[in-house]
């Protein structure tokens, strides 16, 4: 298991189209972030996506992947978020 230290939840959220999950993915895969568990599902027609990812071998500083990854997004209409795990735990625990 990887330390939660290095872990990111990325989300991405829009209006379902061709090439979204591709899009996000290769951003990651250029940056050598490894994907450990995804899910992606779409609710009329609303495309919804939640990644969980290990950082520890990204070849960029966290602030430039989350501009890379909003780019990207915008270039797909779609919003894309990334925190790192224990900020994302912290605002949504119970």
């Amino acid at each position: 298991m990887e330390e939660q230290g290095t872990r990111a939840v990325i989300t991405v959220v829009g209006q379902d189209r061709v090439g979204i999950i591709a899009g996000v993915t290769v951003v990651l895969a250029e940056h050598g972030v490894n994907i450990l568990d995804i899910s992606q599902t779409i609710v009329s027609g609303f495309f919804s996506m939640i990644t969980v990812a290990d950082m520890s071998g990204c070849s960029v500083g966290f602030s430039e992947l989350k501009e890379k990854l909003e780019a990207k997004g915008l270039e797909l209409g779609v919003q894309v978020t990334i925190q790192h795990e224990d900020v994302f735990r912290y605002m949504h625990r119970i």
